[in-house]
C-alpha cells in the first residue's frame, strides 16, 4: 500500500475517534443539526476505519507467521498461515481503496436523462430512441421507476430530444457516466447501397435538486406558459391546457413537461427538471475554474466529447474514455451495460486514488 494512502487512513482514523468522542458528548446531543452532521460523517468513517483496521490485523498475522518460519518445526504450518493472510489482505485491498475514494454527494439521487438527436437528420433522431430503449431496459434491470417528462418526435419516427426521469438508490452513481456524445454507425433503412452512415446523438444526466440545495427561483425570473399536449398518432390529446412550458428569464433555459394530465403536478415536475438544471449550470461553472486535463470526463455533461461508438456491422461498442471495446452491441442495447459502467467506475476511482496519493 501507498505510504501517502497510509496516512490518509491513519488520518480518517484519528477523525473517526474525535467523531465518537463528539457524539458521546451530552453538548452535542443538545444541537441536534450538529449531532445530526456528525452521525453522517461517523457512517461514512466507520465503514473505512473498520476496513483498514481488518487490513492492520492481518498484516500483523503475516508477520508474525513470518517469524515462525525459522522454526523447522512451524515453518509448514507458518507458511500456510502467511499465504492465507496474504490472500485475504490483497483481496480486501481494493475494496479499502474503493471505501477510500470521496464519495460524490449526489450519487444516491435520482436523474433527469435527456437524449438528444445532433448530426445524422433522421437517423439520428432514430437512434436517439434505441439510446431511450437501452436506458428504459436498464432501468427494468436494475428495478429503477421512470417518468417520461417530454419529447419530440422525428419525422421519420424516433425523437429530435425525449427527457426521462429516473428514480432509484445510486441512480445518479451508475448513470452519470453517461454524459456525452454517443456515435452509431450503421446502414440506415433508407440507405438503398448498404452505406454505412455516422449519426450521433447527446446525453446528459442531470441529478434531481434536493429542497435544501441551494437554488434560488424567485416567481418574478420565471415565465410559465401552458398549452394542451399532444397524443401519439392523434390519440390521448388533452382537451384542456395541462402541459407547462417554464422558461427562466435569466438564464434561458426551458422546461416542458406534458406527461401527467393535472397541469398541477406537470407544474411541479417542470419545476423540479428546472431546478436540476439550474443546480447542474452551477455545478459546471464552478468545476469548469477548477478543471483539469483527464482522460476520464465523469459527470462533466461535455457533449463536445465523443465518449462511445456504436457499430452495428460489427457489433461492436467502444467506450473513448478508457480504450474499452467489446463485441457485444446487442447485449448492451438490450439495456445490460453494468459491463461498460463497471469499468469506468473503477477507472473514475483509480484517478482519485492517484490524487490522494499526491496530496
Amino acid at each position: 500500500m501507498n505510504s501517502s494512502i497510509r496516512r490518509k487512513l491513519e488520518r480518517i482514523s484519528d477523525r473517526f475517534g474525535e467523531v465518537t468522542a463528539l457524539l458521546a458528548d451530552p453538548q452535542t446531543q443538545e444541537d441536534q443539526q450538529r449531532f445530526r452532521e456528525l452521525g453522517r460523517e461517523y457512517a461514512q468513517l466507520e465503514a473505512v476505519v473498520s476496513c483498514y483496521r481488518r487490513y492492520q490485523r492481518l498484516e500483523e498475522e503475516i508477520a508474525g507467521a513470518e517469524e515462525m518460519l525459522s522454526d523447522p518445526e512451524m515453518a509448514e504450518l507458518a507458511h500456510e498461515e502467511m499465504v492465507a493472510g496474504e490472500t485475504e489482505r490483497d483481496a480486501l485491498e481494493p475494496k479499502l481503496m474503493g471505501l477510500l475514494v470521496p464519495p460524490d454527494p449526489h450519487d444516491q439521487r435520482n436523474v433527469f436523462l435527456e437524449i438528444r438527436a445532433g448530426t445524422g437528420g433522421a437517423e439520428a433522431a432514430l437512434f436517439a430512441a434505441d439510446l431511450a430503449r437501452m436506458y428504459l431496459r436498464l432501468a427494468e434491470i436494475s428495478g429503477w421507476p421512470v417518468e417520461q417528462m417530454s419529447d419530440s418526435a422525428g419525422e421519420l419516427g424516433g425523437y429530435k430530444e425525449i427527457v426521462l426521469r429516473i428514480s432509484g438508490g445510486g441512480v445518479f452513481s451508475r448513470l452519470k457516466f453517461e454524459a456525452g456524445t454517443h456515435r452509431v454507425q450503421r446502414v440506415p433503412e433508407t440507405e438503398s447501397q448498404g452505406r454505412i452512415h455516422t449519426s450521433a446523438c447527446t446525453v446528459a444526466v442531470l441529478p434531481e435538486a434536493e429542497a435544501i440545495d441551494d437554488v434560488d427561483i424567485s416567481s418574478n425570473d420565471l415565465r410559465i406558459d401552458t398549452y394542451r399536449a399532444s397524443g401519439a398518432g392523434g390519440q390521448h390529446v388533452n382537451k384542456t391546457d395541462s402541459a407547462v412550458r417554464i422558461t427562466h428569464l435569466p438564464s434561458g433555459i426551458v422546461v416542458e413537461c406534458q406527461d401527467e394530465r393535472s397541469q398541477h403536478k406537470n407544474k411541479a415536475r417542470a419545476m423540479s427538471l428546472l431546478r436540476a438544471k439550474l443546480l447542474s449550470s452551477a455545478q459546471e461553472a464552478q468545476s469548469s475554474e477548477q478543471a483539469q486535463s483527464r482522460k476520464l470526463q465523469v459527470g462533466s455533461g461535455d457533449r463536445s466529447e465523443r465518449i462511445r461508438t456504436y457499430n452495428f456491422p460489427q457489433n461492436r461498442v467502444t467506450d473513448h474514455r478508457i480504450n474499452l471495446t467489446l463485441y457485444k452491441l446487442e447485449e448492451i442495447m438490450t439495456g445490460h451495460l453494468d459491463q461498460v459502467i463497471d469499468p469506468l467506475i473503477q477507472e473514475y476511482q483509480a484517478e482519485q486514488l492517484a490524487a490522494l496519493a499526491d496530496t
